[in-house]
């Protein structure tokens, strides 16, 4: 279906994450773009510090130390990514590349070692900092910093676990996330260096920060590379991952989200094995985490469970997904709001969901957003509802609530959320029978004024020619539309006159004016639809010409039939 592809192909873009890593560090020193002697200055600085690394790699405790200073003040200077460039026109790669592993030491020492960790650690951190755009992406890589970063990763397993070694594997792992970074070439090339089986271990690491900065770099070698996400699978990482959705650490379960995400973007067999797996009540779970970044990506990853291909529609929303989702639609956070409209017409596609939906609230929230700004996020909603409108339980409260009006109304912004909206008035105008159109006649009798005018006016436009006698004259809705004319507000006015004009025409379609008598009745009972159309047109004729003469702003129009005539 047209608008399910859209939808496909507009499935938010899920990324690889960068690390910041930043974090847990004091605050950054805010250096201005270099020129001139100042950029002369920095580079000597840097020049320094590269000599440094350079003549210390050894395991004297004054070259440790020295060595220790070097790449803290490379990584300080690199947090400012203006002066990155001048960091690495300065050597400073293939320096700290050279300090991602231990120095050598002599067979059989086993003596304390000076600084241990602290400056693999420093070197690993400035290169992740450095890391900042893709050619240096590839210098880095280039002059062989990946296979020392894995080794890293495994660090623990040759020594005692001590917040020196968690510090040095998660600065490993967080420099491998900021490497392969949308950078496909990479992600494939940490594979092939055996990057993926230690990370998938690490999830289980006793550390949690270790735990999260393994969850990133995964996160990031699964984005659009099949055979990374197949490696991942297969080092069987989905039970841990899915454990990890569960804590109660939102860094954790938001890292864990994002891998699941991107592990099943565009892979209907691994999508599978995830459900299989358990992963359906936790990710529902996370609709309603304190962290709104894993409310998003849980929203988004729902939509994807619900994809056409997936028989678990049904599943999501008897777990309990519908609440929060519709929650979410009010949230002041604009992803959030897109992230829950996605998921909600994928959900949309099933019959029950539909009158789920509508049941639990969502109608006026996903009409609310068709008044939005923002191109995708009306899209996402503009297609829920298209989904909503299928069924025939939601046709009388789409209707009530003035979604009509709101469709007819809207202003939206790509030609693929016009066409949706258009298809839905179609869709609806198509259920306007039966136990539909019962319905919406006992509204007009029993429903208060403002409700009865919405069904008088959307039946205006959707009804068919032959139920106009049965709506218009039976039940009352021409005295509705005509009153709508005598409104002190604009709009309304506007909105009666163009019901009028569509009816008219709708009359007149099924019996033309040439076939009218010459002039109608004295009394208009309903008993001739022809005498109904004559009546209209007459009635539009002079409400075009008031709309025109611009004489519409000027008073109240009141409309008699008078002997057949229209008097104002």
């Amino acid at each position: 279906m047209e608008h399910q592809r859209r939808q496909e192909e507009g499935l938010p873009e899920r990324k690889g994450q960068k690390r910041k890593l930043e974090e847990e560090i004091e605050e950054e020193r805010q250096i201005s773009v270099p020129s001139g002697d100042a950029r002369q200055e920095l580079l000597a600085d840097v020049g320094a510090q590269v000599n440094i690394l350079n003549s210390t790699f050894s395991w004297k405790e004054a070259d440790r130390a020295a060595a220790k200073r070097a790449t803290h003040v490379l990584a300080e200077l690199a947090k400012n990514e203006e002066v990155v460039n001048v960091i690495v026109e300065g050597g400073a790669v293939p320096a700290l590349v050279k300090h991602l592993q231990a120095p050598p030491s002599t067979e059989g020492d086993r003596s304390p070692k000076p600084y241990e960790h602290e400056v693999e650690k420093g070197s690993a951190f400035a290169l992740g900092l450095l890391a900042v755009k893709p050619e240096h992406q590839q210098l880095i890589v280039y002059t062989g910093a990946l296979s020392h970063l894995v080794d890293l990763l495994k660090r623990h397993k040759d020594c005692s676990s001590s917040r020196a070694v968690n510090s040095v594997i998660r600065r490993a792992a967080d420099a491998i996330t900021n490497l392969a970074h949308e950078n496909s070439s990479i992600k494939t090339r940490v594979r092939m260096e055996g990057g993926i089986p230690p990370l998938v271990e690490l999830l289980e690491f006793t550390d949690t920060k270790v735990q999260r900065a393994a969850a990133g770099a995964l996160r990031t070698l699964a984005f659009k590379n099949d055979e990374n996400k197949n490696q991942i699978v297969e080092c069987n990482a989905l039970p841990t991952l899915i454990l990890m959705l569960r804590s109660e650490d939102t860094a954790i379960h938001y890292e864990a989200v994002g891998v699941i995400g991107n592990l099943v973007h565009s892979s209907p067999n691994i999508k599978k094995e995830v459900l299989l797996a358990g992963a359906l009540q936790p990710v529902i779970g996370l609709l309603s985490s304190f962290c709104s970044e894993s409310q998003r990506e849980a929203a988004l990853l729902l939509g994807q469970f619900a994809a056409t291909d997936s028989d678990c529609k049904v599943h999501i929303v008897q777990r309990g997904a519908v609440r929060p989702l519709i929650e979410m639609l009010q949230s002041p956070d604009v992803q959030l709001r897109e992230m829950s409209a996605f998921a909600l017409g994928r959900l949309a596609q099933d019959a029950h969901n539909q009158a789920g939906i509508a049941h639990n609230g969502g109608l006026v929230p996903l009409l609310k957003l068709l008044d939005s700004k923002n191109g995708s996020l009306q899209h996402n909603a503009a297609f829920a509802l298209y989904g909503l409108a299928d069924n025939e339980d939601n046709v009388s409260d789409f209707i009530r609530v003035g979604g009509v009006q709101k469709l007819q109304d809207g202003e939206f912004i790509v030609q693929a959320t016009k066409d949706c909206v258009a298809k839905t008035l179609k869709r609806l105008e198509e259920k306007i029978h039966g136990r539909v159109l019962n319905h919406l006649l006992y509204l007009m009798r029993v429903a208060e004024k403002a409700v009865q005018r919405r069904v008088s006016l959307a039946l205006a436009h959707l009804c068919s020619p032959d139920d106009q006698r049965t709506i218009f004259i039976d039940n009352n809705g021409m005295e509705l539309l005509l009153g709508l004319l005598g409104s002190t507000s604009l709009k309304q006015q506007l909105d009666g006159a163009m019901a009028l004009y569509k009816l008219a025409n709708k009359a007149m379609a099924l019996s033309p004016v040439d076939a009218a008598p010459p002039s109608p009745t004295r009394q208009v009972d309903g008993s001739m639809l022809t005498e109904s159309a004559y009546l209209l047109l007459q009635m539009h004729s002079v409400q075009c010409l008031m709309v025109v003469t611009g004489k519409r702003t000027q008073g109240t129009l009141r409309f008699q039939i008078l002997d057949g005539r229209f008097s104002t």
